[in-house]
């Protein structure tokens, strides 16, 4: 069945839908509600509390009138012999001709005290019947856009549910799962989901769909792990010398190393120690020293005479890190054989670093895509690691080519937080070492939420900075201004700021700059040069900016707190206090996660309660390689989490997958999407 084969389903709403997308029956059918609201019970008038009702009723003296400005109101009284009740509607003058006399109506919406006077606005109506769609009943809310809203999309499911029945739902769980575990049908679930008689359908619905999820996405998780065990890998033990040379680097550094820095450089060591693929994620905040656990396990494997891959996302980071590593391995004697190749360097250069490597030379190679790119081979590569993993798709890190048979460790680092929950859902047993810490003398960022109408008071703050010689990011979501997506964009904001501080030195950077001009702009603003940095998020992944004491994000309300939390990370990592000032885009914006940021500055706490208003996929949507599309998982439900793992340990090894081919395609998308190695 095609969309525009379900009655009621015109080319109109086949368009508002693909809009949506919804492109086909199934995308439909796994397009859940969002939440419900429940009509169920049919209450008398004379009966009737504020808030969410359904009654029975009557409706007589309907009368429509045009008021202020061409709005138009609808009128009408319901009546159901315990007392009456007036009905209001805007904007909607077919419901006078619509509404039939001295039938009996199912009505539903809010019951609530408007201008001293009782009424129930804007209700939904309906003939009684056996089987109501848009009252009386559990009603499911979906995201709705101008044109396609919860009473079309209701009466939608119920003509898909008329048209398709069991047997044209495929039920790809295998069946040792299902026989074991008492789940209703797939058909059931989300029919239930969809069309719930009670709350009980809901909860047997949401338990079967959401273990379904669940399910593969562990499953997945246990067959990746299964194959890393059949991989070896370099094995290096840890001497006596190499504790020296540890305690050189120590020494050579400006600062000191944190417990968690120590805790995290000790438990990779161990992981190279073995004859298995290191598999370990590094968490922690920006600022609270990844790249010094990166340089110590670089280190390790140098002193082995083995070649590392060091995959930076950008450029700038690229050389960044560069300038880093050379800066403080040079102290042992090792700037030789640290190189960079990135795609800004010229032809014979890059040709005499690949040559290098490609000869068996040990070394550290520090690059962005172009250690992937062709011409680019090692010899014996034992290390690779990657900074903000999930910038790296999975086939991207698999074309680091290596002669050597033994698969190279790995080593992640990320500075979003991934609570535990999620950890175990997408990448089970994986190890996790989190950086807590933060480097001695880092100051909190005072963080402000700045009313819309009040934005002009950020800008004596923003003087008195560059009085001091101090300097300030402006981060928007957008570069230019959009009908389809109200927000601040860079173009807007730099003519705002131009005029605000006309003795600044204001420069904007976005993804249409090329990038020798984006590098020349970075690094002007890293010597002083500019004031003012106004930019989309192309500066969120691992700019070091001492001086950078203000970071200001309009349309705040436009991204998540996990990359606020990194954005306002970019500042304050010198001597001075930083502060964040976010601004929403005007008053209709949603200020309420905003103001989390003012008081929480722990990026796990900040992600759990992302986690819990917007779901995973809005959180980690890039996170690996592809979406991460749970749409029914509560990522928070621990129970529910962990007894699926445990069935998942029980199962792994008895289900035999090509048995199920739809079950299989799906575990096999999500093995891509979940390994790290």
């Amino acid at each position: 069945m095609q969309l525009r084969d379900i009655k009621g389903v015109g080319e109109a709403a086949a368009c508002d839908l693909e809009k949506t997308g919804i492109n086909s029956l199934s995308e439909l059918i796994d397009n859940y509600p969002r939440r419900y609201e429940d009509y169920s019970k049919i209450d008398k008038i004379k009966d009737l509390v504020i808030g969410q009702v359904s009654i029975r009723a009557k409706i007589t003296h309907v009368a429509g009138r045009y008021v202020r400005r061409g709005m138009h109101i609808t009128e009408a009284i319901a009546s159901d012999g315990s007392g009456s009740v007036k009905l209001v509607w805007f904007n909607q003058p077919y419901r006078k001709n619509a509404i039939k006399s001295g039938q009996d109506y199912f009505i539903s919406g809010l019951y609530d005290l408007k201008r001293s006077r009782f009424s129930i606005t804007s209700p939904s109506v309906e003939l009684v019947s056996e089987f109501p769609i848009n009252t009386a009943r559990i009603l499911p809310i979906y995201k709705e856009t101008k044109s396609l809203k919860s009473t079309k999309l209701r009466k939608i499911y119920a003509e898909v549910f008329k048209n398709i029945g069991p047997k044209d739902m495929q039920d790809w769980l295998p069946s040792e799962v299902k026989e074991s575990n008492q789940f209703i049908s797939r058909y059931e679930a989300i029919k239930k989901v969809h069309v719930p008689g009670d709350l009980k359908d809901i909860r047997l619905a949401k338990t079967r769909l959401t273990f379904d999820e669940l399910f593969v996405a562990m499953f997945a998780s246990r067959l990746n792990q299964q194959a890393l065990r059949l991989q070896k890998a370099h094995k290096f033990e840890y001497t006596d010398a190499d504790n020296k040379q540890f305690k050189k680097l120590t020494k050579a550094l400006n600062f000191d190393l944190t417990d968690d820095q120590r805790r995290v450089v000790w438990q990779v060591v161990q992981d190279l120690s073995k004859d298995q693929p290191m598999n370990r994620i590094v968490e922690g905040d920006v600022g609270s020293g990844k790249t010094m656990v990166a340089m110590f396990a670089s280190l390790f494997c140098l002193l082995k005479n083995q070649q590392i891959a060091i995959m930076s996302p950008t450029e700038i980071l690229a050389k960044q890190h560069y300038k880093t590593f050379t800066g403080y391995l040079s102290k042992l004697g090792y700037s030789a054989e640290v190189k960079l190749l990135v795609g800004s360097q010229k032809p014979k250069e890059k040709a005499a670093i690949r040559q290098y490597f490609a000869g068996g030379n040990k070394g550290i190679l520090i690059g962005t895509h172009s250690l992937i790119a062709k011409g680019t081979s090692f010899t014996d590569l034992a290390l690779v690691v990657i900074d903000e993993q999930h910038r790296f798709g999975v086939e991207q890190r698999k074309s680091l080519k290596t002669e050597s048979h033994l698969s190279p460790h790995f080593l992640s680092m990320t500075a979003t937080p991934i609570p535990r929950t999620l950890a175990l859902t997408i990448f089970g047993e994986l190890d996790i070492s989190i950086i807590n810490d933060k480097p001695a003398g880092r100051k909190e960022i005072i963080t402000k939420l700045v009313s819309w109408d009040d934005r002009n008071s950020v800008f004596e703050p923003i003087k008195k900075e560059i009085k001091n010689k101090r300097q300030i990011f402006v981060v928007c979501p957008v570069i230019d201004p959009s009908s389809s997506l109200p927000a601040n964009s860079v173009s807007e904001i730099t003519k705002i700021y131009s005029d605000a501080l006309p003795n600044a030195k204001i420069e904007s950077i976005h993804g249409r700059v090329k990038q020798e001009d984006r590098d020349k702009i970075m690094n002007d603003f890293a010597s002083g040069k500019i004031d003012v940095l106004i930019s989309t998020t192309v500066i969120e992944v691992g700019v070091d900016m001492p001086n950078a004491t203000v970071m200001i994000i309009e349309s705040a309300e436009r991204f998540g707190l996990a990359q606020i939390h990194q954005l306002r990370g970019r500042v304050g990592r010198g001597k001075w206090q930083g502060y964040c000032y976010l601004i929403p885009t005007d008053k209709l914006s949603n200020v309420y996660r905003l103001d989390k940021m003012t008081h929480v500055s722990d990026g796990f706490k900040l992600a759990e309660f992302d986690l819990k208003l917007r779901g995973p996929g809005a959180v980690y949507g890039s996170l690996q390689h592809g979406a991460l599309d749970f749409r029914m998982v509560d990522i928070t439900d621990v129970k529910m989490i962990e007894s699926t793992s445990r069935l998942v340990k029980k199962y792994v090894d008895i289900i035999n997958i090509n048995k199920y081919p739809e079950f299989k395609a799906r575990v096999k998308q999500f093995q891509i999407f979940t390994t790290l190695n």
